[in-house]
């Protein structure tokens, strides 16, 4: 019998607000434990918390950029549970009236184009965090993530496969940096993912008794736990053994999945309205006024980036995958106006040198004029291609110009035709048996007699000039 996966995803993004969501703490990552907390976010008696208008209007935003449907009223609601880093026993968030429901996310994935679902996008605050002591049974509780506002992005039931779900991922974490409003750093867990996941026989529309993964910081991670998931059920299945609804842990060391705990359903946290916070109404004008404020996102740009400079999908797909590098690009171009070219540099050469997704172009410390002058030489036949890469490591390494590395090591190229054509002979004249079979239809030595005057330049030759002369020195032949 051939299965199916069903895939949900329930993702958090920690906004850029300065302030956490109901007090005037400040957000800031890595400060001292338990320094960035106040009686508020600690649940003190008698405290009553204060909605910060820009997690709101972050809401909002992200919610009109996912094709949301914002519902004018809403409200918070008390989640209850207990937990040593959830000072209150209960989390503020938001339940039966959420502020944005109903939209859509398109990906891309190797099968094609793909609209995913969204149930809802709705706002709530973060819980602590526990340290877990490595070397004694002990486990620290720091506070100051307590009450930093958070987004919930809640997919339908729409994801079929690991690979799917990475795209869906990677969309959203680029929709959410292009919009300004979170940092999508993963490792910090400003951007994270739980991931419901059952399976069932294909063409059943009756869905399967479903397991939560937890996590699971890297999308790589996200794809292996969810494919180790998806094996494992297929596995029990078939030995005709039964699935236990349950929260599951994601090894990353090992590739597989450890059993947490039973899997809550939403009566266990007795949601209740929040008695201390007033019902919210999202005016229409001030979502008008949000929605005038989006900016180009990633699929309106890669659309541009096709249409306007003539690149493949592919490469727009990589370039727009984070707004810092499409801006890159596009500096780069205005600068030297063959976007193929620049493509092909930053995919390559540059994403090689940053790690590609690891890390940011605000980390790379070769500027957009600094490329595109480098890529002019190579144009212009000052330099060749392999000089220029050794160029570039060294610009990356040094942050020092193109033109001053290559004056330093003497890298200019030699276009000079005397000199090359002596350097041919010379070639054909200490290859004799070479030149034979060439001459007896062995036309793939060309590429040997053009290596043995790089050798003899050190590089340095005009590839299109030393092909040339070569084979009319050949043809003399």
């Amino acid at each position: 019998m051939d299965y199916e996966a069903v895939i949900g995803l329930e993702i958090h993004a920690q906004l850029l607000t300065d302030s956490k969501a109901f007090c005037s703490c400040t957000t800031r990552f890595g400060a001292e434990p338990n320094s960035n907390t106040c009686p508020i976010c600690l649940g003190m008696p008698g405290v009553l918390p204060v909605l910060n208008r820009k997690a709101l209007e972050f809401t909002v935003k992200m919610a009109l950029a996912c094709n949301c449907r914002i519902n004018e009223f809403n409200r918070f609601a008390r989640k209850n549970y207990y937990y040593p880093d959830l000072p209150k026993n209960y989390q503020i968030s938001q339940y039966e009236l959420p502020i944005s429901e109903n939209g859509f996310v398109e990906i891309e994935t190797s099968q094609g184009k793909r609209r995913i679902g969204l149930t809802r996008i709705h706002m709530e605050e973060d819980a602590g965090k526990l340290i877990h002591d490595e070397t004694k049974p002990v486990s620290y509780v720091d506070l100051n993530r307590t009450g930093v506002p958070l987004i919930e992005i809640v997919s339908e039931p729409d994801i079929r496969s690991p690979e799917e779900a990475g795209a869906f991922l990677r969309e959203l974490r680029a929709v959410l940096v292009y919009l300004g409003i979170c940092d999508g750093n993963m490792e910090e867990g400003s951007f994270r993912c739980d991931a419901n996941v059952s399976v069932r026989p294909k063409g059943e529309q009756a869905l399967g008794i479903k397991t939560e993964l937890k996590n699971m910081n890297s999308f790589r991670f996200v794809e292996r736990g969810l494919q180790f998931e998806i094996d494992r059920q297929i596995e029990l299945l078939k030995a005709g053994e039964r699935i236990v609804q349950e929260t599951r842990l994601f090894d990353s060391a090992t590739g597989t999945t450890a059993s947490m705990r039973s899997k809550e359903y939403a009566h266990d946290y007795r949601y209740f309205p929040d008695p201390d916070l007033l019902p919210i109404r999202v005016e229409p004008a001030l979502v008008e006024r949000l929605r005038s404020e989006l900016p180009e996102l990633p699929t309106e740009k890669k659309l541009r980036f096709v249409n306007e400079f003539g690149i493949p999908a592919y490469d727009a797909g990589v370039l727009t995958a984070s707004r810092e590098l499409a801006l890159y690009f596009e500096e780069t171009v205005k600068l030297f106006p063959k976007p193929k070219m620049v493509s092909n540099w930053i995919m390559t050469e540059l994403m090689r040198r940053l790690k590609g997704e690891e890390h940011g172009i605000d980390s790379c410390p070769i500027s957009a004029e600094q490329l595109a002058a480098l890529l002019r030489l190579v144009d212009e036949g000052s330099i060749s291609g392999k000089i220029a890469k050794t160029v570039f490591d060294e610009m990356f390494d040094t942050g020092k110009d193109s033109s001053a590395i290559i004056e330093e090591k003497g890298l200019v190229q030699i276009s000079d035709q005397g000199e090359l054509v002596e350097i041919a002979r010379k070639v054909l004249e200490d290859n004799p048996s070479e030149v034979e079979k060439y001459l007896e239809g062995k036309t793939k030595l060309m590429g040997f007699f053009v290596g043995q005057v790089m050798k003899v330049t050190q590089g340095k030759a005009n590839p299109a000039m030393v092909n040339q002369i070569l084979m009319e020195e050949l043809k003399k032949r």
